[in-house]
């Protein structure tokens, strides 16, 4: 006797996830609205493919047999690699490279899709997400250049309140890499061979929010233990450096022994204003870093003039760990205590973010192409907007489910009628395709959230009529009701109707319970 053959496990890889349709129509809903306001700023929508060639990727060239360093990768028939695309910024600097000479310039474009990353997962680090992209390709350098980051940043408030965010409970930091990079030189980490010390220190700016300027300053030194009690390895940076790196952040020595207090910002301006002063004191820049701090200055005119102040802020802590950004950087924070999907009260934090990045398309044309732009993690965005009760997605009406309580030739044609009828009246219907009885049908029904029911019998079909049964009245009234008085003053759970007045019927009680649901009901 043959062995029987062993069933294939059904598993779901690591690090991705599957989308329920409640998941996807609130991607949906929520794309909508960014995509609205990108439209409102001018930018034209366009896609590129999710596979490109690795070398076309630019951080992750090939450096081993398999370049899989971060990147899904493999070979093509003709042996070229091939990988999943990272993220959307590199492939649409291909597209633009390939396409420059039949762009108009500035290339002002918008994307959405997935992006892949081949790292380890982890809780809420996915290998699969999706982001939503815009950019601005091809502003020259210097004024016009600023004013297109400027423009990144308001456009990123913008969504912000599209999508129901308040005003007070998001910000859109902004630095710049130029500055940073100002800094380190002034500490003595410039050069090559102090790029790891370089990383290490940017990482520690990063947390600011997570572990204080405390923190920080432990991580700038020998080392850091956490609650855990892991220990991170330090920057190994002198006390010296350490305060420079600190009072740039607006930060100096407290009175007690490793404490950090708060610089006191001028209150006569602005509070962009008053960053930028403060930036200007600073002696210690070389000439790369007065440029990212005057750069930063005409964002903060612009904002500041175009009505976004207190929206889109000045902030020294800011750290974009993508390598090719090249100048003023910025994230999408959110501020307010929001549940997480298990229930905890969090700060959601960065939600998007993005920069100016001049090197990308360069690398393709052998010229400077100067380009800016800015991504949303659609994935996070959508939670902390679901948690907020921003992404309300219970106005989507299942179908109405026509049951077939006969299953011979000429019956079925009626019912394909019925679900024709309503169809063409604009209403989500379906026949049941199943092979159960009249209980199970309704319990199916009742299972997709159908609001209605209908059915026909022999019974009925002789007489030209059909059952109508509203699903919600009847389970509300099931749970609530006990008295005979109050059910007979109910609407009616279920009536019966001639055939052609199915789709008046049916439509009659989705308006009632529209209106019901609008009642809070």
């Amino acid at each position: 006797m043959a062995d029987k053959p062993e069933k294939t496990k059904a598993r779901l890889p690591r690090g991705f996830a599957d989308r329920s349709a409640e998941d996807i129509r609130a991607v949906e809903k929520m794309m909508a609205t960014i995509r609205s306001v990108y439209e409102l700023y001018g930018f034209e929508p366009v896609d590129q493919p999710m596979i490109e060639y690795t070398d076309a990727l630019g951080k992750f060239l090939p450096d081993q047999d398999r370049p899989n360093e971060g990147v899904f990768s493999f070979q093509d028939d003709d042996d070229q690699w091939l990988s999943l695309r990272y993220d959307l910024t590199a492939p649409t600097a291909r597209f633009v490279a390939e396409n420059y000479d039949k762009l108009p310039k500035p290339y002002r474009s918008y994307r959405s899709g997935w992006v892949f990353r081949n790292e380890k997962p982890g809780p809420g680090r996915f290998r699969q997400f999706m982001q939503f992209d815009a950019d601005t390709i091809g502003t020259p350098n210097g004024v016009a250049g600023v004013a297109a980051d400027a423009e990144m940043t308001m456009m990123m408030a913008d969504v912000m309140e599209a999508l129901g965010i308040k005003r007070g409970d998001y910000i859109i930091r902004v630095n710049n890499r130029k500055v940073l990079d100002g800094v380190l030189e002034a500490i003595g980490l410039g050069g090559d061979h102090n790029a790891g010390r370089r990383l290490t220190v940017l990482r520690a700016i990063d947390k600011l929010d997570k572990i204080g300027p405390e923190g920080i300053a432990q991580l700038l030194g020998a080392g850091r233990k956490d609650e855990s009690g892991d220990f991170t390895k330090g920057a190994g940076l002198e006390r010296k450096a350490i305060e420079t790196v600190l009072y740039f952040m607006n930060y100096e020595p407290g009175a007690a022994a490793g404490e950090w207090r708060k610089l006191e910002a001028a209150t006569d301006i602005s509070p962009n204003a008053a960053q930028i002063r403060w930036l200007k004191t600073l002696d210690y820049f070389a000439d790369t870093g007065r440029e990212g701090v005057d750069e930063l200055a005409a964002i903060a005119a612009m904002v500041d003039a175009a009505g976004y102040s207190g929206r889109v802020l000045i902030d020294t802590s800011v750290v974009r760990g993508l390598e090719y950004y090249t100048g003023p950087v910025f994230e999408a924070e959110l501020l307010a205590e929001i549940p997480n999907e298990d229930g905890q009260i969090v700060r959601f934090g960065s939600v998007g973010g993005g920069g100016r990045y001049d090197g990308l398309v360069s690398r393709f044309r052998g010229e400077p192409v100067p380009a800016t732009g800015f991504s949303i993690g659609v994935s996070r965005l959508m939670t902390a907007l679901k948690n907020l009760g921003k992404l309300d997605t219970s106005d989507v009406v299942a179908p109405i489910v026509v049951l077939v309580m006969d299953k011979d030739i000429e019956s079925l044609g009626r019912y394909q009628k019925m679900v024709a009828d309503l169809r063409a009246a604009g209403i989500r219907s379906e026949m049941y395709l199943g092979g159960a009885g009249m209980k199970a049908q309704l319990k199916y029904a009742d299972r997709r959230g159908s609001p209605v029911a209908v059915i026909q019998g022999g019974d009925e079909r002789s007489k030209g009529e059909v059952q109508v049964k509203d699903l919600i009245e009847g389970a509300r009234l099931s749970a609530e009701i006990t008295d005979n008085v109050e059910w007979r003053a109910a609407r009616p759970a279920q009536v019966t109707v001639a055939e052609g007045d199915l789709v008046a019927e049916v439509t009659k009680i989705l308006a009632a319970q529209a209106e019901e649901r609008a009642r809070g009901k």
